[in-house]
């Protein structure tokens, strides 16, 4: 990893492909290697720094990769090593950087360590796994899992159960074991060998459980509880994360970048994660504010958005990093709805300005944004119309699990098609036409009906798209030295529709507001933004300086202003901006 004096990622903008969605260059119906060196134009266009692809290993599938049997070769539903050598070099070509997905809790059941650990309660690789007896005829603790149910399934093989925290083909590796580490930081040296930029490592804060896997306390009418007090932040986690630092990229040249996948991590974590001085890992992706309209105890009963909620959210990551540590900044990802749909307005007449404005928002904070695949043209939800339309594992089996509960089968499936993973993974909108240009063949999810006016053939060459106002925020990133390094001062925090605040550094200030609703809005300024220059506005015709303390925004108007000299002068290669 890089000092954190000069890092190169803290002005960069990440994006991520999930490969099966992304494009399909054979007509399988797949996503795949060659769809995505096909489409390497376009996201230099975009102007993204890093690439960072989904699982691409053998996998059997049963959780879309990340249930991965081989760390060392590629899928051949994606495609061949040679294909991602090749795609690595045209990455690297383009003056990009290439970030491998790598599952560190978890294999799948089919890879050769399980195979082996099962066989036998004498097998070498036993105690590379987690297994347990019975208690009392049943599970050993009450752990839950992810993915509906019990988090251990019995294996009649060897009369013991193995623990799972998601899928039941997804066996969590004994990271307390030093071979399991050993042999996760080979992997990572094979890649980092092979040319790769580096990793983002999923749910990498739950590598270390509580000593003993004791019960979690219990939930009224809930057999199993998701155990987060004894995985998260673990007691051995820190210590496992500085090993693999030390171990995979200590005396490396290069420029890599770590990234950690935490859910349920606390900001008190977070700085320990990502202090330099500790060598752990470079940022984290932390899920507070992409819980805020969720149920605590069922991501799938939706509460609704509370703007005030949602803006305490971030802003307390932003002064929980702001001295030490750095932070992801994203809306959404391959776990993740749509962000036009949930926290934006996806009706025609303003799903534009909505996505501009939360786009806005993100990029203008102290971080490093990421983007997902079809976030930069506002792709939106999935028109769910029942069960069978999902085919994530998540939501199969929570629709399931419903039904055997006797719960409201209605209520389910309106959660499903607000907060279903599916929502993310339908293919990508490239075209007007048949399947939207992802496949000639018949694609594995359906395509989003609305395809045939949102897709990146109208919006490419459009300067008013939400494609343009991506590349725009994009280079600002690159140009303003602001954004990466001034600090964050939140205002208005209990206003229900605007959100607004300023990145300061000696001499220079940017302001973000924007209008977070239909409703126009009148809104009071200090006198300093008087004069001040617009460096972005996501509607036509925003002045380009106010004039008064007074500003007038109508629905979803999202405007940066500048004083100092982090005016429109520092940004003229922002060409379609002004």
């Amino acid at each position: 990893m890089t000092p954190q004096d000069a890092v190169w990622w803290k002005s960069a903008v990440v994006y991520q492909i999930y490969p099966r969605s992304f494009a399909d260059s054979n007509g399988d119906g797949f996503g795949d290697l060659g769809g995505v060196i096909d489409r390497l134009g376009y996201l230099e266009v975009l102007g993204v720094d890093v690439i960072w692809l989904s699982p691409i290993y053998p996998s059997p599938q049963a959780d879309n990769g990340y249930d991965i049997s081989d760390y060392c070769d590629i899928d051949p539903v994606f495609g061949t090593l040679a294909e991602f050598d090749m795609l690595l070099a045209k990455i690297h070509e383009c003056g990009m950087k290439l970030v491998m997905d790598l599952v560190v809790n978890h294999t799948s059941d089919e890879h050769p360590w399980f195979v082996e650990s099962r066989s036998s309660r004498n097998s070498p690789k036993r105690d590379w796994y987690i297994w347990r007896d019975s208690r009392d005829a049943a599970e050993p603790n009450n752990w839950g899992s992810f993915f509906s149910g019990s988090a251990w399934t019995w294996d009649p093989t060897t009369g013991q159960y193995y623990l799972h925290l998601f899928d039941r083909k997804q066996p969590d590796l004994n990271w307390d074991n030093p071979h399991v580490r050993k042999a996760m930081q080979d992997i990572m040296v094979w890649w980092l060998d092979r040319g790769v930029d580096g990793f983002r490592m999923d749910v990498v804060n739950f590598i270390s459980k509580t000593r003993g896997l004791p019960d979690a306390p219990g939930i009224p009418g809930h057999r199993f509880v998701i155990a987060v007090d004894e995985f998260v932040d673990g007691p051995h986690v820190h210590e496992y994360l500085a090993e693999m630092s030390r171990e995979v990229f200590a005396n490396r040249d290069g420029e890599f970048i770590t990234v950690g996948e935490m859910p349920g991590v606390t900001p008190d974590h977070a700085r320990l994660y990502t202090d330099p001085v500790r060598g752990e890992l470079d940022m984290v992706f932390q899920f507070e504010h992409v819980s805020v309209d969720q149920s605590p105890t069922n991501k799938f009963e939706y509460l609704g958005l509370d703007l005030v909620v949602l803006k305490a959210a971030l802003h307390r990551w932003q002064a929980a990093l702001a001295e030490t540590g750095w932070n992801s900044l994203y809306w959404q990802n391959h776990d993740q709805p749509r962000v036009v749909s949930r926290f934006g307005d996806d009706d025609p007449a303003h799903w534009a300005a909505s996505a501009k404005a939360l786009a806005t928002i993100l990029h203008g904070m102290r971080g490093t944004p990421f983007v997902y695949q079809g976030e930069e043209l506002g792709m939106t939800n999935y028109p769910f119309r029942g069960a069978q339309d999902h085919q994530d594992l998540e939501a199969v089996n929570y629709y399931a699990s419903v039904l055997d509960l006797g719960g409201d089968a209605t209520a389910a499936l309106a959660g499903l098609a607000t907060m279903s993973r599916d929502n993310a993974r339908t293919p990508m909108q490239w075209t007007p036409g048949c399947n939207a240009g992802f496949t000639t063949g018949d694609p594995w999810m359906p395509v989003n009906p609305n395809h045939t006016w949102l897709n990146v053939e109208s919006q490419f060459a459009a300067t008013d798209s939400v494609f343009a106002h991506y590349r725009t925020l994009i280079r600002l990133r690159h140009n303003l030295a602001i954004l990466e390094r001034g600090d964050f001062t939140p205002l208005m925090g209990q206003d229900p529709q605007i959100w607004a605040y300023t990145r300061r550094t000696p001499g220079k200030a940017i302001l973000v507001i924007a209008n977070c609703g239909r409703k126009a809005r009148t809104v009071d300024v200090d006198a300093e933004w008087i004069g001040a220059g617009l460096l972005l506005g996501n509607l036509p015709d925003t002045p380009i300086t106010p004039t008064s303390t007074t500003l007038q925004l109508a629905g979803w108007d999202a405007r940066i202003y500048a004083t100092g000299s982090a005016d429109r002068s520092e940004c003229a290669a922002l060409d379609h901006a002004f």
